[in-house]
């Protein structure tokens, strides 16, 4: 049994299979609603049940609480239909404007930055056109249907010659994709993915200065960002905020120096939290969406693409809306939740 889902203000219309979340519909038939983890981890598509009835599946209390439930709101990407409903939701231009394709790939290259990052190029096949966003993911089907997601780290116009996808691994011991990456995995190997995936992107209609902001591996999706910034010959005030614990995580630092040297609209800020003796360290300390609120006390006026660790991510979106002026509607975020982050604490 199928039910009809109405998004407004949009006044978008589709169908829901039974057993079927919304937010899965919504992507199979090219909706753009708002979404991140697709696991009720993230919290990024909440949105409001207008009229209707939805059951929840597994969740964490920190993307939708009881609370919010009572009053209403929906995370779209757990949210099983029981009749027909309308919904409020943020209607995202171009979020299901691309194919979401299954394709084989090829490993081309492992390179590995600092010791606990990877740096992985993958050959797309040659009769498939992978089209996405910079910003947003893929995902890696493994065996038993289990899957890990990645940000493209290099911008659409950037794939080279052959097609290839960049995408950047923080090793988590014990995790089942990045325990194989950091070992077995070798050149030529084959691997299956899905994508692309989210509404993590640049907004380009806009003439608002950007604020980048990206802890550890966050940086991957922040760097397609700038890329295509940079290829579109981006004037908009734009400064990339990247924090890290000691320097060596900063593992394309010359990367983002020369990127800054190449685009003057660019400012680049590294931020470390721990900086190690041998850093022999003198840029900026601390906690890193702190150093922006020192430096841009007021974000009235901006536009925030933030991706990285979800406490990050979540103190940036608190302070800078509460404390900087930042409208809410404009802070974008990709919160990079592990596994361990979205089955440790499901409700």
């Amino acid at each position: 049994m199928s039910h009809t889902i109405t998004v407004q203000p949009a006044q978008r219309a589709f169908t829901v299979d039974d057993d079927e979340t919304i937010l899965a519909a919504a992507i199979r038939q090219g909706v753009g609603l708002p979404y991140g983890c697709r696991d009720g981890a993230c919290g990024s598509c909440k949105s409001r049940l207008l009229q209707g009835r939805v059951v929840h599946g597994p969740h964490q209390a920190k993307a939708l609480s009881a609370a919010e439930e009572q009053a209403g709101l929906i995370l779209t990407c757990c949210a099983l239909p029981q009749t027909d409903c309308t919904v409020e939701a943020r209607s995202v231009p171009g979020a299901g404007e691309f194919p979401v394709l299954k394709l084989p790939c090829r490993v081309l290259s492992i390179d590995k930055p600092a010791p606990d990052v990877a740096v992985l190029r993958l050959q797309l096949p040659a009769n498939q056109n992978l089209q996405y966003r910079a910003g947003q993911y893929v995902e890696f089907i493994l065996q038993g249907g289990v899957r890990r997601s990645y940000s493209m780290a290099n911008a659409p116009g950037r794939l080279g010659s052959p097609p290839a996808i960049e995408l950047h691994l923080r090793h988590l011991p014990g995790g089942r994709f990045t325990d194989h990456v950091f070992g077995a995995m070798k050149e030529r190997d084959i691997l299956r993915l899905e994508g692309p995936f989210g509404s993590f992107f640049l907004r380009e209609e806009s003439a608002k200065p950007i604020l980048l902001l990206a802890s550890g591996t966050g940086f991957a999706p922040i760097k397609a960002i700038v890329e295509q910034l940079q290829d579109r010959g981006n004037t908009r005030p734009t400064v990339l905020y990247w924090g890290c614990r000691r320097k060596a995580d900063l593992y394309q630092h010359a990367w983002c120096l020369q990127a800054a040297a190449e685009m003057p609209s660019l400012r680049y800020v590294p931020v470390l939290s721990e900086p190690a003796p041998e850093d022999a360290w003198a840029g900026r300390t601390g906690f890193v969406h702190e150093a922006v609120m020192a430096d841009l006390p007021d974000l009235s006026g901006h536009q925030v693409y933030a991706c990285g660790a979800p406490v990050m991510v979540e103190a940036a979106e608190r302070d800078f809306v509460a404390r900087c002026g930042l409208p809410a509607d404009e802070f974008h975020a990709d919160a990079f939740t592990s596994e361990a982050d979205k089955h440790g604490a499901l409700a």
